[in-house]
């Protein structure tokens, strides 16, 4: 017999498409066509009323708690919820506007609470607790093992072994933070749709290439301001106007626009959200027994401590900087010899780097943008997920998109299995968060009956009206390879628990696929088929590529310090016992402390500082960039003395020590495994013509 509540539940999945099963091939796809933003708050509720139920069911089972029945119970619990999510989630992050953001600023302090009725559930943790203090415990299998560990440890860490009181207050925070981070990636979202230069001269386009005042031209089309350029208030804009830029008064105009996102003094501003921000993230740290924010992200890391974390930035921090310095004296000669009687700024870094690059290594950029198609370099990655793995892709139209401009590709094995959906997002649009990432639609899942993966790659380069190839720069190509690195991360997971699965691991060391990933970029594999030229279809020439490999150091100071800026400083700021911060204050005093050359400024200002701000999620693990580059430049390393970049044993160990299994090792063991020892920090070094010290990660 049905009772009531359930009949209700399943009266409200039936109406509404986000909560019913995943039909259609591929083993079921996301229901794009058929969703509504009005559908989303009742999905939201139903799936969370069915989960509890879910939850309340395993919590008061009668029989003695033991694997199946509470764990794997667990892993079985939620489905509905996290096919809801999934679809929110592509809401959020790439048509946040209008009528969503009411939605997400209504649900985002619910779904905190319900999380924390979860975890804070007594009779749910006792559960646990019982099978993780199980003799039986050791029996199982390893994975099964990690799996236990794993629930336990998250848990625990969520504050389910604290008094009554502390769970409140936990809960009270959870929520807070919540709407805090939501209001704070709402207002970034406003800073880059309401700041946009406009340019009706066309001599203040001087020095900008071809493609550059065609995407401007169409960006401002796009906007009801045909005949003029826009320029966004987005590093896709932002970077390459500074590099080609003339008119030094429009570079800085842009470069004030852009590094003062959320930095306003208005309706946007978000010092004071960040200062709430941190507050909340101590309070929680103290009650959960860490000393503070940082300690207890870093907890369950690679680097287990703050201080290793630390340790390894400054490692690199002084070469760093002293390369700065060197940077900024060759291009102040320039300058000087041009007749410049000004000292340069930060507006300038990017125009005279690019003109230092030709001087000194004969290469200018614009040489080398022609050759660098966005389709052709899709089809490069393409290619060299079939050589290392055997993956193919092939192009799908029989699956329901959220937006006109997402394509998709079914994914496949040399044999011809199934593996899952790779979904390409390319464009900007209003409402898309800027930058460039990976999302995971489903998790890979063999418990809920052999689920392969659905992933996604967005990125945000704006689209011609024309139909004519987009050319992106050098350090786009390197972000593209960089998040399909993510992807085959996630489309290469065979694991049994979807917890343990895909993506679903360290923050200091999921970074590390994607990055190494980055390397197959230059191969000449790659280069001589798809670097090829818009017009004529030539390869670019084996002289162009010489000069970019001769230049790979070339402006390494100034990548390493805008990053490891904003990683220190980010580190600090979670470490600060202060009860208030003024994050501005803080920022300013902590760069001064560090040294920081005043030609340059972070990677990412605090009040736009989405990585930490916008969530939890690499709150004081920015860090995770530069350790992970640890392992990936040691890792290709591997490949470099194998004399290969895809040699096949490798690539196969690769694939099954490391992309394959996820989470279900420990990383520094499947870091192991694959490469046959702990990581040097040498091949980073070298690969940024630092100097090579003997410290390695622990």
């Amino acid at each position: 017999m049905i009772n009531s509540s359930k009949q209700a539940r399943s009266a409200d999945c039936a109406a509404n498409p986000m909560t019913a099963q995943w039909g259609g091939p591929y083993g079921g796809v996301v229901p794009f066509d058929r969703v509504r933003v009005a559908d989303f708050k009742p999905a939201l509720q139903t799936a969370m009323a069915e989960t509890l139920a879910e939850i309340d069911k395993i919590a008061d089972d009668a029989a003695p708690p033991d694997f199946d029945n509470t764990v794997l119970a667990l892993e079985r619990a939620g489905k509905t919820l996290a096919r809801v999510r999934a679809i929110y989630g592509v809401w959020a992050s790439t048509m946040n506007k209008g009528e969503f953001q009411a939605v997400e600023t209504e649900m985002e302090p619910k779904l905190a609470a319900f999380d924390d009725q979860i975890t804070q559930n007594a009779k749910l943790f006792a559960r646990i607790e019982s099978v993780h203090r199980s003799p039986h415990t050791a029996g199982l299998s390893p994975v099964a093992q990690r799996l236990v560990w794993l629930y336990h440890t998250n848990f625990v860490r969520a504050g389910a072994a604290l008094q009554a009181q502390a769970k409140i207050r936990i809960a009270a925070i959870n929520e807070h933070l919540a709407g805090l981070f939501t209001r704070f990636s709402q207002n970034l979202l406003a800073e880059e749709a309401g700041y946009v230069l406009y340019l009706r001269d066309p001599a203040e386009l001087r020095g900008l290439p071809d493609s550059l005042r065609a995407a401007a031209a169409s960006a401002a089309a796009e906007r009801g301001r045909p005949g003029e350029w826009a320029i966004l208030n987005t590093r896709s804009s932002m970077e390459p106007f500074l590099t080609y830029a003339e008119r030094r008064d429009l570079r800085e105009k842009v470069w004030r626009t852009y590094y003062s996102r959320g930095d306003n003094g208005d309706a946007h501003d978000n010092n004071a959200i960040i200062g709430e921000i941190l507050a909340l993230r101590a309070e929680r740290a103290r009650l959960l027994g860490y000393a503070t924010h940082a300690h207890w992200r870093l907890a369950d890391s690679m680097a287990k401590t703050p201080e290793q974390a630390m340790a390894l930035l400054m490692q690199v921090w002084p070469a760093a900087v002293a390369r700065v310095r060197q940077e900024v004296a060759d291009m102040q000669a320039i300058a000087r010899d041009e007749g410049a009687d000004f000292r340069i700024a930060a507006w300038d870094y990017r125009y005279y780097a690019e003109k230092v690059r030709r001087e000194k290594f004969d290469l200018d950029m614009n040489e080398v943008k022609p050759y660098l198609q966005l389709e052709k370099l899709r089809e490069g990655m393409f290619w060299v997920a079939g050589e290392l793995y055997g993956y193919l892709f092939r192009p799908v139209t029989d699956v329901p998109v959220a937006h006109p401009d997402v394509r998709v590709w079914q994914v496949r094995s040399a044999q011809g299995r199934h593996i899952g959906l790779w979904y390409f997002d390319p464009y900007a649009r209003p409402g898309k968060n800027s930058g460039a990432w990976m999302s995971e639609y489903r998790t890979q899942d063999a418990v809920s009956g052999d689920l392969h993966p659905i992933v996604s790659n967005n990125t945000n380069f704006v689209k011609t009206d024309d139909g004519t190839p987009i050319l992106i720069s050098w350090d786009d190509a390197v972000a593209l390879f960089h998040e399909f690195g993510h992807a085959l991360h996630g489309l290469s997971s065979r694991v049994e628990y979807p917890s343990l699965a895909g993506t679903n691991t360290v923050r200091d060391f999921v970074e590390f696929p994607s990055q190494l990933h980055e390397n197959w970029l230059s191969t000449p594999e790659v280069l001589s088929r798809f670097a090829v030229h818009y017009r004529t279809g030539a390869p670019i020439p084996e002289a162009l590529v010489a000069k970019i490999k001769w230049a790979a150091t070339f402006n390494q100071g100034f990548a390493t310090v805008e990053y490891l800026a904003s990683a220190l400083v980010d580190m600090r700021i979670h470490l600060a016992a202060e009860a208030t911060i003024d994050a501005g204050a803080f920022e300013r005093a902590a760069l001064a402390e560090l040294g920081m050359p005043a030609e340059m400024v972070m990677r990412h200002r605090t009040p736009h500082f989405a990585h930490i701000f916008s969530s939890d999620g690499y709150s004081a693990g920015y860090y995770a960039y530069l350790w992970a580059a640890v392992l990936d430049h040691d890792a290709f390393q591997a490949f470099l003395d194998a004399g290969s970049p895809y040699d096949a044993a490798l690539a196969r160990g690769l694939h099954d020590e490391v992309l394959r299994v996820g989470n279900s090792v420990d990383p520094a063991v499947a870091y192991r495994n694959f490469r046959g020892r702990d990581p040097s920090i040498d091949a980073l070094l070298r690969a940024r013509g630092f100097p090579l010290t003997q410290s390695r990660p622990s």
